[in-house]
């Protein structure tokens, strides 16, 4: 029996139950939607983040069970009747080590939402949205970054994804800092021109980047604010600016690194694993930043095939709650009906 497997203990979910209550945390929003086996939306609902490491545990699943009743309500159910589906498909931000689904997993028991939970790293949720298999590769490129390899006999090559003390680098936070560096290092003469050190203080409505990096030490801008300057550093690359190319390259490389090893760990070089990009960084617009990816990859495995994620995760959040019910893929005229109904203007206006 797995860790997220059910216990012999647990009772059979009443019947008439919706099948799924998929969950995606991330860690500045949640979206959870309330499934049917059949692949109707019952119910969305878009939140604020329910990131146990952002909030802790308590508020964490304060906030889910709130916004699990709004699901429920739009499903015509009647407020605190529980168990709301049949399991809990709970794909999260910050659930890397097996502590930590341990620790989500028992408090989502205790607040009996479903009559059985399975909990999971975002990845999961990436690859399933991704891709109609149930094996790939994700790279979640993000504030941070983080990589799941599956094999298709179920093989998994994880990562710690725990920042710069597991090897990390790269997400919109380390583009940001970079950006940044390169604007401060212009201005004062330790680095080459580079159209940053304009654009990116004009963002902030500052004079110029050195006045940006002390208002942020002096914590008069917040510092988290640095994740905003990613956008502009792919704009300056998309203008001819070498400096933002160079880093823009260098995140295309870790993507490429990241990817690259979950392949080759899971002996995949001669198949052709679907590879998922998925996270708000890859929202930008930049061919010659997929070129490179593209052609990284592919040079581990020649027939991978990368694709941009364009669903909801929470879409693969669903898909593997209704996977696991079924004891194998959901069936394909269902997943068309998920697709089609679980987008993201629906939840946007939910």
């Amino acid at each position: 029996m797995t860790p997220n497997s059910p216990g012999p203990d647990r009772e059979l979910p009443p019947a008439g139950l919706p099948a799924v209550l998929a969950v995606d945390v991330g860690n500045s929003k949640t979206d959870l939607a309330l499934v049917t086996a059949e692949g109707r939306v019952l119910g969305v609902v878009r939140g604020p983040t329910t990131s146990h490491q952002q909030v802790g545990l308590t508020e964490a699943m304060a906030r889910f069970a709130t916004l699990a009743e709004g699901a429920a309500g739009q499903a015509g159910r009647r407020p605190g009747v529980r168990p709301l589906a049949r399991i809990v498909a709970y794909a999260a931000a910050g659930a890397d080590l097996p502590s930590d689904v341990r620790l989500l997993r028992r408090a989502i028991r205790e607040a009996g939402l479903g009559a059985e939970e399975l909990v999971v790293n975002d990845c999961h949720a990436g690859l399933r949205a991704g891709t109609s298999r149930t094996w790939g590769v994700c790279v979640i490129t993000g504030s941070g970054m983080n990589c799941l390899g599956v094999a298709p006999d179920g093989r998994e090559a994880r990562f710690d994804a725990l920042g710069d003390v597991s090897g990390d680098w790269g997400g919109g936070g380390a583009i940001g800092l970079a950006g940044l560096a390169a604007a401060v290092r212009a201005e004062d003469g330790r680095g080459p021109s580079t159209i940053l050190e304009r654009t990116i203080p004009d963002y902030f409505g500052v004079a110029r980047p050195r006045s940006l990096s002390v208002a942020m030490y002096r914590e008069k801008i917040p510092y988290r604010r640095h994740l905003e300057i990613s956008p502009l550093v792919f704009a300056a690359a998309c203008q001819g600016d070498g400096v933002a190319r160079s880093i823009v390259d260098r995140l295309a490389d870790e993507v490429v690194a990241w990817a690259g090893a979950a392949i080759r760990r899971l002996h995949m070089q001669r198949l052709d694993p679907h590879v998922v990009l998925a996270g708000g960084v890859f929202k930008a617009d930049d061919p010659l930043f997929y070129g490179r990816i593209r052609t990284g990859i592919e040079a581990v495995a020649s027939a991978a095939v990368v694709r941009r994620l364009d669903s909801p995760p929470v879409v693969g959040s669903a898909l593997i709650g209704l996977d696991r019910l079924a004891g194998e893929a959901a069936p394909p005229q269902v997943e068309r009906r998920l697709r089609a109904e679980l987008t993201e203007e629906r939840l946007a206006g939910g």
